[in-house]
């Protein structure tokens, strides 16, 4: 991970402070990218602990198509509670616990202009992986202009692409905003389990996960914890292990996921911006 703690000192030494929606105000610079070998081990950050359960409950929500946080909180994950309950939300869910039509709904049901027809983009694009895996069209997207109004949030990490090279599969994500301290390091881990879920589905080995990042900022109240995170030394990556007997991307549950020797500095506690 000593890539991601570059970006950190890059963006502290280097950044732009704005203000931001929040009112909090963030320093900034715009457009980085980091790759993730997979073969170097499982990208979880190891100068302060990870939350891999949340990581995997919120996938599995995603994959699933749901857009009740009432689904991901019967897996024991309450991350997108303030989203789900906020005041700014509240008049436009259809019923409590309603998040819209956000990731995993755009990938799963993705409705068809001029017809009643949705497109499951997740099931698809494995589909080509395994028939012509060579396709430059392996896209799932998120960002839906028409429908972000109809999001509790719109989506950060908002596009994605499969690229099949010897035997072994890629994923490049972009990502429009970065919460560098605490949302990166989440986003980094949920995209190279995806890609070992989606590898392991279409019988290929994971390769690489490269993060594109679009506005990459660190909150002006994250300093201090950045900081510290910056004086630590990084552990040796973890292992994952997903259960070999899932072939089915709809049939990952939360025992079938795994970190295998995961070593980690003690966790770095710091506000959410809502």
């Amino acid at each position: 991970m000593i890539q991601y703690l570059k970006a950190l000192k890059f963006i502290m030494d280097s950044g732009v402070e704005r203000m931001d929606r929040t009112g909090i105000g963030t320093k900034a610079v715009f457009g980085l990218q980091m790759r993730y070998d997979m073969a170097d081990g499982f990208p979880a950050m190891t100068t302060k602990k990870l939350a891999f359960e949340a990581v995997k409950a919120e996938l599995l929500w995603f994959i699933s198509g749901s857009s009740d946080v009432k689904d991901l909180n019967n897996l024991g994950c309450h991350i997108w509670d303030a989203n789900a309950f906020a005041d700014y939300w509240k008049p436009k869910a259809k019923f409590e616990g309603d998040v819209g039509r956000i990731y995993g709904v755009q990938w799963r049901g993705w409705k068809a202009s001029a017809s009643d027809k949705t497109i499951d983009q997740l099931s698809g694009v494995i589909n080509r992986i395994k028939k012509n895996p060579y396709d430059r069209r392996l896209i799932v997207t998120a960002w839906n202009p028409g429908e972000l109004e109809e999001m509790a949030l719109p989506p950060c990490h908002m596009f994605f692409q499969f690229f099949v090279a010897d035997g072994k599969l890629s994923v490049q994500m972009y990502q429009r905003s970065c919460d560098m301290f605490l949302g990166v390091p989440f986003n980094i881990a949920s995209y190279s389990l995806l890609l070992h879920m989606v590898a392991q589905v279409t019988e290929l080995k994971p390769g690489e996960f490269v993060h594109t990042l679009g506005d990459a900022h660190i909150y002006l109240n994250h300093f201090d914890q950045v900081k510290t995170q910056l004086e630590r030394s990084p552990y040796p990556l973890p292992r994952l292990w997903l259960n070999p007997e899932i072939k089915n991307i709809d049939d990952f549950r939360m025992e079938d996921i795994k970190l295998i020797d995961y070593k980690f500095h003690p966790a770095i506690k710091a506000p959410m911006a809502v």
